[in-house]
């Protein structure tokens, strides 16, 4: 079963999914950012490096690796490296496909198929900070694939879990919107309006790694945010 005991919040909103001697799993809220950034706001690193510190009385600078990020209007599950140890490990397995990430997305337009399996391949704008899919290959692309299974029809929209296969630039997003299905709130990749927080209805539901020190197979489970759409993906 995925691991999502001893959640609770501290001072900062920070929600805490899992904690050892090596990992600290959050449960990203909308809007966080988990590397600073040319903003300037606080990163979520910085946050948890606080959050550490103040939990372990520690001295001096603590010690945290950032192993992946989440887009700064995605929700859900962000792992950190808190030993030096742990991080080159960790990286290892996220570069050479060794996790398994699914993510939750709300869509509007249902795709063509009930379930199926998304290849294109992405070219990265920087100035735009923002991805194009093709579907063949092109100068500066990256192959990037997904498996998408529609789980929940809710009113006016449709609930999609999507394995993804590779870690693409905004490729969740961009994947989606080419095939007519731009995620809720994501007026980047097309959608017609915003949400009220600024924020998309992509959650990052679960994580699934081989524990980098004890070699146990470790599973996270985050719960979205909460807001009426959410909380009809989840109700029974």
């Amino acid at each position: 079963m995925p691991i999502n005991n001893n959640q609770h919040s501290t001072p900062s909103n920070l929600q805490v999914l899992f904690e050892d001697n090596h990992l600290i799993v959050i449960n990203k809220r909308v809007g966080d950012i988990v590397q600073g950034d040319k903003t300037g706001d606080d990163p979520l690193s910085e946050v948890v490096k606080q959050y550490l510190k103040e939990k372990h009385n520690k001295p001096g600078n603590v010690y945290l690796g950032v192993v992946h990020r989440l887009d700064r209007p995605t929700s859900g599950i962000v792992l950190f490296s808190k030993t030096s140890k742990a991080l080159p490990r960790l990286n290892k397995m996220f570069a050479q496909g060794e996790t398994k990430k699914v993510y939750w997305a709300v869509v509007k337009n249902a795709p063509p198929q009930e379930s199926g399996t998304l290849t294109h391949w992405l070219v990265r704008n920087p100035k735009q900070n923002k991805s194009y899919a093709h579907e063949k290959e092109v100068s500066d692309s990256k192959k990037a694939v997904l498996d998408y299974n529609i789980i929940k029809k809710l009113d006016n929209y449709f609930l999609l879990e999507i394995d993804l296969k590779t870690g693409r630039h905004h490729q969740i997003r961009a994947q989606l919107a080419t095939i007519g299905c731009t995620i809720k709130g994501d007026l980047k990749y097309g959608a017609d309006r915003s949400n009220k927080d600024g924020g998309i209805h992509l959650h990052a539901r679960s994580l699934e790694i081989m524990h980098p020190v004890q070699k146990e197979p470790m599973p996270f489970l985050a719960p979205p945010p909460e807001d009426p759409i959410w909380n009809a993906c989840v109700s029974e």
